[in-house]
């Protein structure tokens, strides 16, 4: 008599708001949740997530017992794999702002071809909530509500990515300075190495810093150096239209913390790529 497994969603736990994502998965799935602190827990799970909190702290903590290599090789086998907030930001290939200056850049694990700008809507206070795209199949129940807490936004996305939801908000001053700094450099047509408080990261064997454009030329226009387009500031504003939520087969983001709310749709959302994954 074969009997069916059981349906397990690992939720990193180095830091960050991990047991708000076990109680809705738990609540919106019936699945069951398990806390991912150490490589061998990963075994057995049918998916994970990536919780908000801190990135340069999760991956600070998580580089110093192969954590993030096991995570990648999690991950880069197809495993269903969702970073909201934080966790967006460490599947992100590409990331400009704050931590890039720490020694050695952010730690990032990566896997989606996304730009994503650290801290664009602002310091903790400046902290809000706005409607937001449903996910796709949930759209009756109106607009989500998006909790932003000194989230990211995603600038640009690869052409195999999945754009699932945009708003149109205003970068905090840093954030401003961030794109100001980088639309320059891209107009030049510069080979980026560091922008002070602005770098710019990609991982190829390790992290490095690297143009912000998707090929590295010296005294190339900016036409032939990947078109890399930032979203356009509105006329008269420093407003933008950015990216909230995107999706790669089995890999997931969301810039906004949907463990905060008791609205569960994303939340289904996942569990339904989990099932359609096993």
């Amino acid at each position: 008599m074969s009997t069916v497994k059981e349906t397990i969603i690992g939720v990193l736990a180095l830091q960050g708001a991990f047991e708000e994502h076990q109680e809705c998965i738990e609540k919106a799935t019936g699945y069951k949740t398990v806390q991912v602190k150490k490589p061998e827990q990963l075994d057995g799970i049918d998916g994970i997530i990536f919780p908000g909190g801190e990135s340069t702290a999760m991956g600070l903590i998580g580089t110093v017992d192969g954590m993030w290599a096991a995570l990648k090789e999690f991950t880069q086998a197809g495993k269903p794999t969702w970073g909201t907030c934080a966790g967006m930001i460490l599947l992100a290939e590409r990331c400009v702002g704050g931590s890039a200056v720490i020694e050695n850049g952010q730690s990032l694990i990566g896997g989606l071809d996304v730009l994503v700008c650290r801290n664009y809507f602002g310091s903790q206070i400046s902290s809000f909530e706005m409607p937001t795209p449903s996910p796709p199949g949930f759209e009756d129940g109106g607009d989500y509500p998006g909790v932003f807490i000194r989230a990211p936004a995603i600038l640009t996305v690869g052409d195999d990515i999945e754009v699932l939801g945009k708003v149109v908000a205003t970068p905090c001053r840093q954030a401003a300075v961030v794109l100001r700094e980088l639309e320059t450099k891209i107009a030049n047509g510069e080979n980026v190495i560091m922008m002070g408080v602005v770098d710019a990261l990609e991982r190829e064997n390790g992290i490095k810093y690297v143009d912000v454009k998707k090929e590295e030329k010296k005294d190339a226009s900016a036409d032939e150096m990947g078109n890399l387009q930032l979203p356009g500031a509105a006329d008269g504003t420093n407003a933008r239209e950015v990216i909230c939520a995107a999706r790669k087969n089995n890999m997931l983001i969301t810039a906004f913390h949907p463990e905060i709310t008791d609205d569960y749709r994303w939340h289904k959302y996942f569990g339904q790529m989990v099932k359609e994954s096993k």
